[in-house]
């Protein structure tokens, strides 16, 4: 393969101004389409020699066959253009986003002439105001219920408000009093249409005077002994603290804020987005992305604000919106957003605070949403069949790797050398055959893994001496019939987390032992590319294959299974030191576990920061501090 494209524009030919360039193949459909600052810095990226590229921008740069550019006057005019030609033309290699279409929304048809509120989940009702996403939707249909005896708007269906207002009769839910509209014969549409933006209002986020003017006039009725209207307006106040106490105030009673909490791999990333009205978390929206190339950071909450904000109404921008990163073009963005909004839009990192508080929620929401995404992804009976023979054809083996085997190393600045072994039968974790590997002496991870690959591989060969139930015969014969150890069946598939010279130290170990019937492969973790032993070039999954999930799945278990021993060890380890110490018990050891967490930090700490934990006196500590060092210094 050439290192260079033969497309690449000569010397001086891309401009230095912002603009908007988009990659075409062959047929001339549009591959990708970006934005710059600088077209010519930009894209110089791309035509950067393909073997420090990206693999999957060299993928996509390597399917194009040109590149076009057009120029603009500023940064905001690019954003504009290419959100534009992203929505038309949907580029295969630009990101994908996956609503969470699950989630049911509030809304309310103000382009009826007696607008009602109603529960769905379709956001393309002409004219209609949303709130939400709700979680559940029983939890929409309370918030009605509470509302609607505070603001008596229309609940009916259509068909119903039709027949109420040409026969001059109620409508049944008007009747029972759930229908607080013109078809209730109570208000004349005019009078509705106030009640409804009162609503409206209140939901998005005035409070504070509807609860204001409703204690005033109980106050007012209760001073001129109206008590029957004094407790009407009591019946309201506890509804709006009903469903006041639904969201809790998060940040001040000022902040309308949007927040983006994100989680990200090389693969995917999911978003949670908060909408803080009032200082109340109004609704949560998830969604899930799709990566095709190399975007990550400030540049997938560049593509995340425009998709969120693209089609949005005026009402629906917040004066704020906090992101976990800065993207690049902030100021750009902020003016793009200030002319959607009408009035001034800030984007800011949360740091401290309230506001870093709910940025951590958000955050561990959806790092929750990704795994769950990839869980899913690999949990159905058809989707680990695909996967098993999508990867099947990918490594050329000559049936699907029904048992697979993943090993991983961890060690803790060298020291702490553990390999973890997970297996998957059929696509499914068998968490009983997990295994893990302490390694006392070892060079490199390359070694680690040789050592532990020649000790599991040598159990394939040991005779089956896993103890049998024993039966008897009519004729009192004694028969015991033997079973192979689980840790005795033989993996059609190897997988290493590492690249090439992990998957050579592992081929080795195979050849040394005789057992090169076993497929192998290594997964490098920042590209995301399956190596094969003796290979110079990774082959390369496609970004929605099963197959790369599936090994992602493996690989991310197998780390997970390795930090988790190598901490056990870790523990075991201080506890063991600590034991030693005259006169320090269970419950002080967790003390000093606590606050510490390893020994080379109790190590570090004088006499005098022990005393101060709860529990120790000045004898305690020296006699800590001393047992310690005197371990540190002893051969």
């Amino acid at each position: 393969m050439a290192d260079q494209l033969p497309y690449k524009p000569r010397q001086g030919e891309i401009p230095t101004q912002p603009g908007v360039y988009r990659f075409r193949d062959a047929a001339g459909r549009i591959l990708y389409v970006g934005k710059a600052k600088s077209l010519r810095q930009r894209l110089s990226n791309y035509f950067a020699p393909l073997h420090t590229l990206h693999e999957r921008t060299r993928r996509m740069v390597t399917t194009a066959a040109s590149v076009e550019w057009t120029v603009v006057g500023s940064d905001v005019e690019a954003l504009q253009l290419e959100y534009m030609w992203i929505q038309e033309y949907t580029p295969p290699f630009n990101v994908r986003y996956k609503d969470d279409k699950s989630y049911p929304y509030l809304a309310v048809t103000l382009a009826d002439e007696a607008p009602r509120v109603m529960v769905t989940r379709n956001r393309r009702i002409p004219g209609a105001k949303y709130f939400g996403p709700y979680p559940k939707v029983w939890a929409v249909h309370d918030t009605i219920d509470l509302m609607i005896k505070v603001f008596p708007i229309r609940t009916c269906s259509d068909a119903s408000y039709k027949k109420a207002m040409a026969t001059g009769r109620p409508c049944f839910p008007g009747q029972i009093g759930r229908c607080g509209g013109p078809c209730s014969m109570t208000v004349t549409i005019e009078e509705h249409r106030a009640i409804v933006d009162d609503f409206i209002a209140f939901l998005a986020g005035g409070d504070a005077r509807f609860t204001r003017e409703l204690t005033r006039r109980m106050r007012e009725a209760s001073a001129a002994m109206d008590y029957e209207a004094a407790a009407i307006y009591r019946d309201k106040l506890h509804s709006i603290d009903a469903v006041l106490s639904r969201s809790a105030l998060v940040l001040a009673e000022d902040t309308d804020a949007d927040l983006f909490g994100i989680a990200e791999d090389e693969l995917a990333a999911t978003v949670q987005q908060f909408v803080v009205r009032g200082g109340r978390v109004r609704g949560v929206k998830a969604t899930t992305i799709e990566k095709e190339i190399d975007i990550a950071g400030a540049d997938l909450v560049d593509q995340v604000l425009q998709r969120t904000y693209g089609d949005a109404a005026p009402a629906d921008v917040p004066r704020q919106v906090l992101v976990p990163v800065l993207p690049d073009d902030a100021s750009g963005l902020e003016e793009w957003l200030r002319d959607r909004r009408g009035r001034n839009v800030s984007i800011q990192v949360a740091q401290r605070g309230r506001k870093a508080e709910l940025m951590r929620t958000a955050t561990l929401n959806a790092q929750q949403a990704l795994v769950l995404h990839k869980t899913r992804r690999s949990s159905d009976y058809v989707t680990r069949t695909q996967a098993l023979g999508d990867l099947q054809d990918a490594l050329g083996l000559a049936e699907a790797p029904l048992r697979i085997e993943c090993y991983d190393a961890s060690h803790l600045s060298g020291t702490n050398v553990v390999v973890s072994m997970v297996v998957f039968e059929d696509g499914i974790p068998r968490k009983d055959q997990y295994r893990s590997f302490n390694v006392a002496d070892t060079t490199d991870d390359t070694d680690t893994l040789y050592q532990v690959l020649m000790r599991r591989l040598a159990y394939l060969d040991r005779p089956e001496t896993e103890e049998a139930p024993v039966d008897a015969t009519d004729d009192g014969e004694v028969v015991t019939t033997r079973r192979k150890p689980r840790f005795a069946y033989t993996p059609q598939l190897l997988i290493v987390d590492g690249g090439q010279p992990q998957v050579a130290a592992a081929a080795r170990a195979l050849r040394d032992s005789g057992h090169e019937e076993i497929a192998l492969c290594g997964i490098a973790k920042r590209l995301e590319e399956i190596w094969l032993p003796g290979d110079d070039f990774p082959v390369i999954l496609p970004r929605t294959s099963e197959a790369l999930y599936l090994v992602q799945r493996l690989r991310d278990e197998a780390h997970r299974f390795a930090i988790t021993h190598q901490r056990k060890r870790r523990k075991r380890d201080i506890s063991t030191v600590l034991a030693e110490v005259p006169g320090l018990g269970e419950a002080r050891i967790k003390t000093l576990l606590r606050h510490f967490g390893s020994v080379a930090r109790l190590r570090a700490a004088s006499a005098d920061e022990i005393a101060e934990l709860p529990g120790f006196g000045p004898k305690l500590a020296a006699s800590v501090h001393a047992h310690v060092t005197t371990r540190q210094t002893t051969p």
